[in-house]
């Protein structure tokens, strides 16, 4: 009985494999669970594609079979066609949302550079961790200060040149919403913010939610990264989406296709 039962575990060991090598999500924290007397499940390693709620309830069921934790978190793993015509493409990008349903408890720290006496009243009523101007740029600089958004109003863009090889991609940018004038909005934003960004030029990989959440909030994160994601291409170049995965820290791979709901062009 023994034997047989390692010889059922190497074969669904190499339907997972199979399903990696083949472009699904790696994550390092996925934990192997021992072989079990529980029906062995293979369909999920194959790769049939779902429904993003049945591939939501799915998760929910590996949960109770395995007797894993049921907060664990949920990921979903998109491969994007970056191309565009004439031999272009779209550029890696870092994105923030605001999810229907936050699965996070504490709030982002948000630093805000204004040299004006009113906007920086306004970002501290609104939360702001840090409210300042050029004399910020030294003690970021040293590493004294951080924070994990950043928002500056356009009037000091140019005097907090000197960090942005510093911040990097965190360094404020209107096309990211964080050069406004409109402090309180995108403190909004960036206070209970979920980041996300093109991972290896064509990957966005993150979480979208714990297990435990119920099925339709976790459902409604996911439209809400997918929406964000597919708005960084023009829609009259077709397909955005090449193929989507989901996953929860200790589940095998799911192949899915977001409801029709989600405004998405898809492969």
């Amino acid at each position: 009985m023994a034997t047989c039962t390692r010889n059922v575990w190497k074969v669904l060991s190499g339907c997972q494999k199979q399903l990696l090598s083949a472009g699904g999500p790696s994550y390092s924290a996925v934990s192997q669970v021992a072989p079990r007397t529980l029906p062995i499940r293979t369909y999920a390693a194959v790769r049939v594609v779902h429904s993003a709620a049945d591939g939501i309830s799915m998760l929910k069921r590996f949960q109770k079979l395995d007797f894993t934790p049921a907060d664990q978190p949920v990921y979903v793993d998109l491969k994007l066609d970056m191309k565009l015509e004439k031999k272009k493409k779209v550029d890696p990008f870092v994105s923030t949302v605001r999810l229907p349903h936050p699965f996070k408890t504490e709030t982002n720290k948000v630093l805000v550079f204004t040299e004006d006496s009113g906007q920086a009243k306004v970002a501290k009523e609104n939360g702001a961790a840090v409210v300042g101007g050029a004399e910020l740029i030294q003690p970021i600089l040293d590493d004294e200060i951080s924070a994990d958004f950043y928002v500056a109003v356009p009037d000091i863009l140019t005097k907090i040149l000197p960090l942005k090889n510093k911040l990097r991609k965190k360094f404020p940018k209107s096309k990211r919403g964080s050069v406004t004038n409109n402090i309180s909005q995108a403190l909004e934003l960036f206070k209970m913010g979920h980041e996300y960004l093109v991972e290896s030029d064509c990957f966005v990989r993150t979480q979208i939610a714990t297990l435990d959440m119920p099925s339709e909030q976790i459902l409604a994160n996911l439209q809400a990264i997918v929406t964000d994601v597919c708005s960084h291409r023009p829609a009259s170049l077709g397909p955005f989406v090449e193929r989507a995965i989901m996953s929860s820290q200790t589940s095998e791979a799911v192949w899915f296709r977001p409801e029709s709901e989600i405004v998405c062009k898809w492969k």
